[in-house]
């Protein structure tokens, strides 16, 4: 079927998305042709990363593009769930709002826990408004395609590198929706195992194949809504014939998967890997996301739990006296030009400003070294700041640290609790003019000691307040980075 776009509207949120900020040469005309001539399959859950590496963009402009393309209208924007073991979506929501840590996986029958940066994806569907696409009717695609494009991702990798959707769709031997009364479902049986399955609830069923070939079989099945009778059984090798009486008054879903006995140790690798997505944490730390998109909030009372974020923190040292110096106006004004100073190279290098508080800031890195970079480069800004201002010095004081953190909404905003921001933020007290102090948390982290192998380096056990244990803190001189 031809792609129906809807010619003025989106030439007027291309318009005002090539307005929005500037973006490299081709970037915008390559997601026109994306949007126009891409099937519907393209156009759905877009991956940001997958789309850069595809459309030869930077990763960062490419993630930039998508979330103004969701705030004007062009996408709409998607939070995934997914499972580590099937790699299914197992719940979609348009906002962060509707997020949250436990789950069930009606494909696998078990519960499960996610964080932001593990098994939370976010992904970007083009408007039905812009051009309508099958997946934004998900009632009525055939079988196959709501299950294994809709429901089921191929994100998800085997082993070898192989999608898990490509190999379940290899052995399904017959997939349909259940309406009222009885459904026949054929299938031809070798050794192994007959699973049925339902993206959508715990019904199912498993029947051993094992014997000698027999003559065709009929097997009678109750579908019940969230279980099969009987869930389980044996049959010989040989076409099967299913009769699935559904009675539940509304329409069902089954697929049935025959699996080779030789294949079956697939079912037990715990979880898959997956191809690099945009994280639900990553998000959190892109500041266009936070720019944008400033109503989105956790509603979950408990937050949602990051595995890793990895938080620096900064203030001015002697405000005070600045205060006093040069009067409330002028150090007013001072300290806001200092705050788009660091918000630029905060951004520059892949972190967000959480918040500022009084003179200080709070900002998040997904990579530790990100965050070293950052304060060896806000170093260098303030100084060449300061050269201006001879007598208005602006001495800045860092400190980082990384573990894990929970996600919240705080005064509306979103904001990151626990043990690693009290550290970061005990942390940074111990700078001095000039430094960065870190923890060895961050010093660990792959490429940060290459980073800092120019600088002297000074290791302290300290008692941090409210930390049981003495702390390993690390003062990293950074003077001679500085411009004389």
């Amino acid at each position: 079927m031809e792609a129906v776009v809807h010619e003025q509207i989106l030439d007027e949120r291309l318009a005002a998305l090539e307005a929005a900020r500037a973006w490299s040469p081709r970037v915008i005309s390559k997601l026109e042709s994306h949007i126009r001539s891409a099937d519907d399959v393209a156009l759905f859950r877009i991956n940001p990363v997958r789309f850069a590496a595809e459309k030869n963009i930077a990763e960062t402009e490419a993630i930039d593009l998508l979330l103004h393309g969701a705030f004007l209208g062009l996408f709409e924007m998607d939070w995934l769930l997914l499972c580590s073991a099937c790699s299914c979506v197992v719940e979609s929501f348009d906002s962060l709002k509707g997020v949250r840590s436990q789950f069930h996986c009606a494909m696998c029958r078990t519960d499960l826990e996610a964080a932001l940066d593990d098994y939370i994806a976010v992904t970007f569907t083009v408007s039905p408004q812009v051009r309508p696409i099958a997946f934004h009717r998900p009632e009525d695609l055939p079988a196959q395609d709501f299950a294994f494009a809709y429901k089921l991702t191929d994100e998800g990798l085997l082993p070898d590198g192989t999608p898990f959707v490509h190999v379940l769709r290899d052995w399904t031997s017959a997939i349909s929706y259940l309406p009222q009364g009885i459904t026949r479902l054929e299938v031809d049986a070798r050794e192994g195992l007959l699973h049925a399955w339902g993206p959508d609830s715990d019904a199912g069923f498993d029947f051993r194949v094992e014997g000698a070939p027999a003559s065709p079989q009929t097997v009678r099945i109750r579908y019940m809504g969230n279980r099969c009778e009987p869930a389980e059984g044996v049959v010989a090798p040989g076409r099967i014939a299913f009769e699935i009486e559904n009675e539940t008054g509304r329409q069902g879903f089954l697929g049935i998967s025959a699996i080779p006995a030789d294949a079956l140790p697939i079912l037990e690798i715990p979880r898959l890997d997956f191809v690099s997505y945009l994280s639900g944490s990553r998000l959190l730390t892109t500041q266009t996301f936070r720019d944008l998109f400033r109503s989105e909030a956790i509603r979950a009372v408990e937050g949602i739990s990051v595995r890793d974020v990895t938080l620096l923190f900064t203030d001015l040292k002697g405000s005070t006296d600045l205060y006093d110096r040069i009067g409330d106006l002028n150090a007013l004004s001072l300290v806001q030009q200092h705050f788009e100073r660091l918000r630029d190279v905060t951004v520059q290098h892949r972190g967000a400003i959480i918040k500022t508080i009084g003179d200080a800031v709070m900002a998040a890195f997904v990579e530790p070294a990100d965050a070293v970079r950052a304060a060896l480069a806000m170093l260098q800004d303030m100084e060449t700041f300061n050269r201006r201002l001879p007598s208005r010095e602006v001495i800045l004081k860092i400190g980082i640290h990384r573990g894990p953190a929970i996600a919240v909404t705080l005064n509306e905003r979103l904001d990151y609790f626990g043990q690693t921001v009290n550290i970061a933020a005990r942390v940074q007290s111990l700078s001095d003019a000039k430094d960065i102090c870190l923890t060895s948390e961050v010093l660990a982290a792959p490429g940060v000691e290459a980073i800092l192998a120019p600088f002297a380096m000074k290791r302290k056990l300290t008692q941090l307040k409210g930390v049981h244990q003495r702390v390993p803190v690390f003062r990293v001189n950074a003077a001679s980075i500085l411009p004389l």
